[in-house]
C-alpha cells in the first residue's frame, strides 16, 4: 500500500506542535498534524492562569486563551489536524504508523516535527496506587476542562511552577489544600506564584516528603516526614493531614520514544531523555526536527516559539523560503526566546541558590523557605512604597521574564525597562489615578493599591481576587497577611470587575492605617 504524502507531517497538536504548523503554513507548506486526544491545544485549555514575559510572549493573557488564538490561526491557514490519531511508529526514512480508531495507516513526509510534549513524573510510597493519589496535570483537567473538584482537602507534593500554579487552582476550585510539602529545601517555582498561595492560609512543609498514603480502597489521610540530608525521614517529624487527595507535581519526562525509535542520536540529561537538536529543532537525521517540552522542558511560551523557528526553519529545508529569510525568521525569534531565559530562572540557574537580584538586593529568603516574603524584607524592593494618597505596591521580588505593568499604567508609575527580567520600579513623582489596570495586568497577581488614609484612623487596600463567591460591597471579614495569617478586620469598600481585567476582580477592603501594608488577602465572615 502506497502511503499518503505530505511536505510536513507534525506529531502532536499542542502549543509547540500547532505553532510550527502556523509558521510553515505562513510559507505556503500545508501540514497535516497528528494527535492522539479528542481536542487540540495540548496543555493550553487546561491553563486559567495569565501567562509571563512580555507582549511578544502574550503575557497577562490567559493560556487557554492563546490555545484558541493559536486554533483560530490554524483554521486560517489551513493546516489539517487530525485528531484521537496515534502515532506509534517513527521510521529514519520519514515514515510515520499512525492508529486512527481501529485502522493502522501509514504516511510519508518529506520532513516531520516531533511536539509529542512531556509526561508526567510520579514517585513511589507506601499506598502510592490507591485512589486519590493523581498528577497535578490529571487535577487541572479534571478542574479546568471537566469542571470537576479532584477532592475536596488536598496534599500537593512539589514546589515547581506546576505545583504552585495548581495548588491556587485547587483553591479555585473549592478545594482545601491542607498543605504543600516538597523534600528540597527551596521553593522551585516563581515566588510570586508561591506568594498567592501562601497567603491563602496555605502552610509549606520544605524539606518534607510523603512517607505514606493512608486508606483501603482510596485516600483517607496522609503522613509526611523531614527528610536530613542524606534524602532519609527524620524520626520524630511525622506529620499527619486528613485528606482524600494527594497531588503529586514532582516533575516532567519528555515522551522522545519516536525519536529515539527513528534513530535520532540522544542525550540523558538532568531534564530527561531528549534528543541531540539544533537551537532551530533539527536532529541528527535529515528532515526530522523536535520542538517543546519533548527536547526540553520548558514553560508553553517557550514551546509556542521553539515551534515558530522549527516552522520557519522546515520553510527553509523545504525550499519555500531562502536561507537569509530564515536566518532572520529565526534570529527575530531566538531574541524572543532568550528573553524568556533570562533572570533567576534561567536555565544555568537550575538547581542553584541565587542570593541576590540583577539589582544586588538581597534574596527573600523567607520566600524561599516558606513561601512569602517576610515583614522585615520587603521593603527592600525598589517596588514596594510608601506616600501620601493612593499608589501601587509591588510585591515582585524575583528577577523574572515579565513586563505587562509596564505597559499598563496609564500614567507611567511603573518602570521595568528594556531588561524584562529587571524589578519593577515605582516612581513616586507620578500621579496615581487608581484606575487598577496594573493589579489585574500581573499575571502574579504580587501588584496592590494601597491609600493610607481614606479616613481618619483608615486606608484602603485593593487587591487581585479571582474566586467564586465575589464578595460584595459592605461584607465584614478578615484580612490575611503574607503568611496566609490574620491580621484585622476589613469591610470590602468597592468591587470592581471590567472586561479589560479579564476576569481578575479588584477588591478594596478598608482596614486600619497600620494595616495597609500588610493586609493582603481577604476572607468573608463564616
Amino acid at each position: 500500500m502506497v502511503p499518503e504524502r505530505y511536505e510536513l507531517i507534525v506529531i502532536g497538536a499542542g502549543p509547540a506542535g500547532l505553532s510550527a504548523a502556523i509558521e510553515a503554513a505562513k510559507h505556503g507548506i500545508r501540514p497535516i498534524v497528528f494527535d492522539e486526544n479528542a481536542k487540540p491545544g495540548g496543555q493550553l485549555f487546561k491553563q486559567i492562569h495569565k501567562f509571563f514575559g512580555s507582549k511578544e510572549h502574550r503575557a497577562k493573557v490567559r493560556g487557554f486563551r492563546i490555545g484558541e488564538e493559536l486554533l483560530a490561526e490554524a483554521e486560517e491557514y489551513g493546516v489539517k489536524v487530525v485528531l484521537n490519531a496515534t502515532v506509534i511508529g517513527l521510521y529514519e526514512e520519514k515514515e510515520i504508523t499512525v492508529k486512527i480508531g481501529d485502522e493502522v495507516r501509514h504516511y510519508k513526509g518529506d520532513s516531520v516535527l516531533v511536539a509529542t510534549g512531556a509526561s508526567e513524573n510520579m514517585v513511589n510510597f507506601k499506598g502510592w496506587t490507591l485512589p486519590g493519589v493523581i498528577g497535578a496535570g490529571a487535577a487541572q483537567t479534571m478542574m479546568n476542562l471537566h469542571h470537576i473538584q479532584p477532592g475536596k482537602r488536598v496534599l500537593m507534593l512539589g514546589s515547581g511552577n506546576v505545583g504552585l500554579v495548581v495548588s491556587f487552582q485547587l483553591l479555585q476550585a473549592g478545594c482545601e489544600v491542607v498543605a504543600l510539602a516538597d523534600a528540597a529545601p527551596r521553593i522551585g517555582g516563581y515566588g510570586v506564584h508561591a506568594a498567592k498561595v501562601a497567603r491563602c492560609g496555605v502552610p509549606f512543609y520544605l524539606s518534607h516528603t510523603i512517607i505514606e498514603a493512608e486508606g483501603t480502597d482510596h485516600v483517607t489521610g496522609v503522613t509526611i516526614g523531614q527528610v536530613g540530608p542524606d534524602w532519609k525521614i527524620l524520626p520524630g517529624s511525622e506529620k499527619h493531614f486528613d485528606v482524600d487527595t494527594i497531588c503529586l507535581a514532582v516533575g516532567l519526562s519528555p515522551m522522545s520514544q519516536l525519536l529515539k525509535q527513528a534513530g535520532c542520536e540522544m542525550a540523558d540529561t538532568k531534564g530527561g531523555y531528549v534528543p541531540v537538536c539544533a537551537e532551530d529543532g533539527a536532529t541528527s537525521i535529515d528532515g526530522i526536527y523536535a520542538a517543546g517540552d519533548v527536547s526540553g522542558i520548558e514553560e508553553a511560551s517557550s514551546a509556542m516559539i521553539e515551534g515558530r523557528m522549527s516552522g520557519a526553519t522546515i520553510a527553509c529545508y523545504l525550499g519555500y523560503i531562502t536561507e537569509e529569510e530564515k536566518k532572520a525568521r529565526v534570529q527575530e525569534l531566538e531574541s524572543a526566546l532568550l528573553a524568556l531565559r533570562k533572570g533567576m530562572f534561567a536555565p544555568e540557574n537550575r538547581g542553584k541558590l541565587v542570593t541576590r537580584t540583577e539589582e544586588g538586593i538581597d534574596t527573600s529568603m523567607s520566600l524561599l523557605e516558606h513561601g512569602f516574603v517576610a515583614e522585615e524584607e520587603i521593603t527592600r524592593y525598589p517596588g514596594v512604597t510608601r506616600k501620601v494618597g493612593i499608589h501601587p505596591v509591588m510585591e515582585c521580588t524575583q528577577n523574572i521574564p515579565c513586563n505587562p505593568c509596564q505597559d499598563a499604567c496609564p500614567k507611567g508609575c511603573i518602570t521595568i525597562g528594556e531588561n524584562i527580567t529587571s524589578l519593577p520600579v515605582v516612581d513616586t513623582e507620578k500621579a496615581c489615578v487608581g484606575c487598577g489596570m496594573c493589579v489585574a495586568s500581573c499575571s502574579g497577581q504580587a501588584i496592590f493599591l494601597v491609600d493610607e488614609e481614606v479616613e481618619p484612623g483608615y486606608g484602603e487596600v485593593t487587591l487581585p481576587y479571582e474566586f467564586l463567591p465575589l464578595p460584595q460591597e459592605g461584607d465584614r471579614g478578615v484580612a490575611l497577611g503574607r503568611d496566609g495569617k490574620e491580621v484585622c478586620e476589613a469591610v470590602v469598600s468597592k468591587v470592581r470587575s471590567s472586561k479589560a481585567f479579564d476576569h481578575t476582580n479588584l477588591l478594596t477592603i478598608k482596614v486600619p492605617t497600620d494595616m495597609v501594608m500588610k493586609a493582603r488577602f481577604f476572607k468573608v465572615e463564616s
